[in-house]
């Protein structure tokens, strides 16, 4: 899930289209993108980022912005209709406010009309100084995570519903992390409790799925597309050219068959697996190191730009389907939304195949910023993560930190996360990762509302977003009880992931490319979807205007009801839709939660 550590922030502007909510076009500001950008995006963000730090500290009653506060933009977004949006995360007394973010919402005017925020109490801790020492945080970081600690900083812990003084140290190496990845670790200045200990890397499969795998004996070897390279993509030799330039090569992947990679001819026999066409997107290899640096990864080249056999006895083979799973989601995000990268800041997207030695599992890891695709450990999991939903819901993990930031409220000693806004994060990834197959659209993946069933579980899949409960090896629910808090998070993503499929398609029987769906409801609540792109533009603009890092799933409701209301009027069918959806999974306005945890 997203981590909570410190990092460089980065501010986009995002504009969408009045007809859709869709489409649009972005621009960086600096720090986020190419400097000729900067300039002009500056001057037109500016006077909106202004007027909305202005607004929270004019409104401190419902924004809950006050003395020894400060705002710092990271997204800045223009609606059609002319709304603008400004997300902050917040420092207080110059220390970051972990759960302090917030989102002001503005009308064309500039006058302010809301916002939505995180931390719903005052985040100034009762205490200011602290008692521990930052080498005394570190060493206990140290301890829990098993691992080398980085230097402890002062922060401010408003997650819980209280805030108190706390280090936060980012522990490197840690042995309780799958692959000997990082973990953040926030300590209380004054107790030395552990307040929380994170994975800062996204996991697609659970501790708790793969212990649930192993006990059942279910061993994965989905087939592979071995059909050879088309000789009819690559680039011929020419004459006066000049390098490096932008061609086209061919690639014959694991999973999607033989498919079109557009690669960097650096010499008239040489290519490289780097597209520059996409914000120079590229694809390493970590030559089965546990590398979280991509400048270390080694470079993949060619000689012919034709790249992999469509097996794994080529190493290039599994770096064809993540190049092709990247760049289709980085397409589905720019064509869909007019999102530029995935932090919307027009840089490419990163990957590293055969990451480590026999791990069984893919991850987003906001270190690296970059994606890792492990091998399999050869045992149960005999081919690496590579199948393109898994790409499309990792790399939205990358989307959702670079947005809502939507965090865990807690994790076990097994590395297991819980609660509503984690849970919240993976329905996010499942949903627009299927969005992803349905905008490659391709013979050899066919698009559908299934998670992982390329990777060859015995129930045909890993996830499904019609009827979430037919998911027996997480024990993934359909619908919201006050006991979701304590689901783990791939489990509980049910719940929204649900909703938006009753959005989408509705409920009840239906055929949907070859695909047969049956999806219930809370006491039989029918549903009359709306179709696939509009419940599509809800819930982005819900994500991008109207969810934060503590977003539970009333919470979610009501920024999907919002973004309806903004898309298309709050007496539309698809805004009455939204509603009934929410409804169909247990989740109204009337069993709101008191303790939203």
């Amino acid at each position: 899930m997203h981590r909570p550590h410190i990092r460089t922030v980065a501010v986009a502007v995002a504009v969408a289209t009045a007809a859709t909510g869709l489409a649009g076009t972005a621009l960086a500001l600096p720090g986020a993108g190419p400097d000729s950008a900067a300039a002009a995006t500056t001057a037109a963000a500016a006077p909106v980022v202004e007027a909305a730090r202005a607004a929270a500290f004019a409104h401190a009653s419902q924004t809950g912005v006050g003395q020894g506060d400060d705002l710092r933009a990271q997204d800045v977004m223009l609606d059609p209709e002319g709304a603008r949006h400004v997300r902050f995360i917040r420092t207080h007394q110059g220390m970051p406010v972990l759960g302090g973010d917030l989102v002001v919402h503005l009308d064309h005017g500039l006058a302010y009309t809301g916002v939505t925020r995180a931390a719903g109490h005052d985040v100034e801790p009762a205490a200011t100084k602290a008692k521990l020492t930052p080498q005394q945080a570190a060493a206990k970081a140290a301890s829990v995570a098993k691992g080398d600690a980085g230097t402890a900083h002062l922060v401010v812990d408003a997650r819980g519903g209280a805030s108190a003084l706390a280090y936060q140290v980012q522990v490197t190496g840690s042995a309780t992390t799958e692959a000997g990845g990082s973990r953040t670790v926030v300590v209380d200045a004054l107790t030395g409790k552990v307040r929380s200990n994170t994975p800062d890397s996204d996991e697609f499969l659970s501790p708790k799925l793969i212990e649930t795998l192993r006990e059942r004996g279910e061993t994965l070897n989905p087939a592979t597309d071995n059909s050879p390279p088309s000789s009819g993509l690559t680039a011929a030799g020419s004459t006066a050219v000049s390098y490096p330039r932008t061609v086209t090569g061919s690639g014959s992947s694991l999973f999607v068959g033989t498919v079109s990679l557009t690669t960097t001819q650096t010499a008239r026999t040489s290519f490289l697996l780097k597209d520059p066409t996409r914000y120079g997107t590229e694809t390493r290899d970590a030559k089965n190191k546990l590398l979280e640096n991509f400048s270390k990864g080694t470079k993949i080249t060619s000689t012919t730009d034709k790249w992999g056999n469509g097996s794994v006895s080529s190493r290039t083979s599994a770096a064809v389907d993540a190049q092709y799973g990247i760049t289709k989601t980085l397409d589905f995000y720019k064509k869909t939304f007019g999102r530029k990268g995935i932090a919307n800041n027009s840089r490419g997207a990163q990957a590293m195949v055969h990451f480590g030695n026999k791990i069984a599992n893919a991850f987003w890891d906001p270190t690296c910023n970059c994606m890792l695709y492990g091998d399999g450990d050869g045992t149960m999991f005999k081919k690496p993560l590579v199948a393109l939903d898994v790409t499309g819901h990792e790399l939205t993990h990358g989307v959702v930190e670079a947005t809502a930031g939507l965090e865990p409220t807690y994790v076990d000693a097994d590395g297991n996360q819980y609660g509503e806004p984690g849970s919240l994060n993976e329905s996010l990834a499942d949903i627009f990762g299927s969005n992803v197959e349905f905008y490659a659209n391709n013979p050899k993946n066919p698009p559908n509302y299934l998670l992982g069933e390329k990777l060859g579980l015995a129930q045909k899949f890993l996830r499904r977003l019609d009827h979430p409960s037919l998911d027996k090896l997480e024990g993934t629910i359909d619908y919201w009880s006050s006991s979701t808090y304590y689901t783990e998070v791939h489990a509980g993503s049910g719940v929204s992931s649900h909703a938006y499929y009753l959005l989408a398609e509705g409920s009840g029987k239906k055929t949907i490319g070859g695909v047969a769906y049956n999806s219930p409801t809370y006491h039989g609540l029918s549903v009359k979807g709306i179709g696939r792109t509009k419940a599509t533009a809800i819930f982005y603009r819900a994500l991008t205007r109207y969810m934060v890092s503590t977003t539970d799933f009333h919470d979610a409701r009501v920024a999907t009801l919002k973004a309806a209301k903004d898309l298309y009027g709050a007496s539309s069918t698809e805004y009455k839709t939204v509603d009934r959806a929410w409804a169909a999974v247990n989740v109204t306005a009337a069993n709101t939660p008191a303790d939203r945890h």
